[in-house]
């Protein structure tokens, strides 16, 4: 039980820069006290850094490569992807955002969708998809972030401008329901919010280990986002905490 909670743990701090006592007691099921205790271990394994009320990532380390994130929590991204893909319709045009989670919904799209657009800013998406010759792909361009794969400003932000889309697929490193949905980088949350704005409806897709999180950069509030699939893990004070505003939340 232990070994799986210091896993937990480091799950959750591949996917954001930190973690509260409190947050982390919710999350695991225990107590605050056998948390405390946990990371102190990881801590002096070097595996963590422990701050005032909480965790931290080690310093030095301020992102993971997308390879290592999508290693994480792996079953419930899949089941995730699967939900969300198969929400698209045949004519739609589509934003399918950067991370692993939006990975999965690439690869669970049906090979039977007909005029259908994907607009995408990371470039493993765009490689998967190309496995379905029937899908319009469209890669945003810009600057290259080689972690996560993804292309950020400024011409990425020129591209969305001028596209409408049905449905944005959006991932994100926390959603609160006072504090909204963020994510822990400047530039990616840059297109992020941009493509929300040209979207008629957004799909926020997290898994359980982001509820109830606050990440640095704000994209937008839940009144915003239509429809939140997460993963069955999620607590009823979490979704109870977020159905005030969102619609209509799943979980798989």
């Amino acid at each position: 039980m232990q070994k799986a909670r210091h896993n937990e743990i480091i799950s959750v701090l591949s996917e954001r820069d930190s973690a509260s006592v409190s947050e982390l007691s919710k999350l695991l099921g225990v107590s605050e006290v056998t948390v405390r205790s946990d990371l102190n271990v990881l801590a002096q394994s070097g595996l963590v850094r422990r701050t005032r009320g909480g965790v931290a990532r080690p310093l030095g380390i301020s992102e993971r490569p997308l390879e290592e994130s999508s290693r994480q929590q792996t079953a419930v991204k899949r089941r995730i992807g699967e939900a969300a893909a198969g929400m698209v319709k045949d004519g739609q045009t589509i934003f399918l955002d950067v991370g692993s989670t939006t990975t999965e919904i690439a690869r669970h799209l049906s090979p039977t969708l007909r005029g259908v657009t994907v607009v995408t800013s990371g470039l493993n998406i765009a490689l998967e998809l190309e496995r379905l010759p029937n899908l319009h792909i469209i890669v945003t361009g810009g600057s290259l972030r080689r972690l996560q794969h993804s292309l950020v400003a400024p011409y990425a932000l020129d591209l969305l401008s001028r596209i409408r889309a049905d449905l944005l697929f959006l991932g994100c490193n926390g959603v609160h329901a006072t504090h909204g949905v963020t994510n822990s980088n400047f530039d990616e949350a840059e297109v992020k919010t941009a493509m929300a704005g040209y979207a008629a409806a957004v799909v926020v897709v997290a898994d359980h280990s982001k509820l109830g999180v606050v990440s640095r950069a704000h994209l937008l509030p839940v009144s915003r986002v239509q429809t939140l699939i997460t993963g069955r893990q999620a607590t009823p004070a979490q979704l109870a905490a977020l159905s005030v505003e969102i619609p209509d939340l799943r979980t798989v």
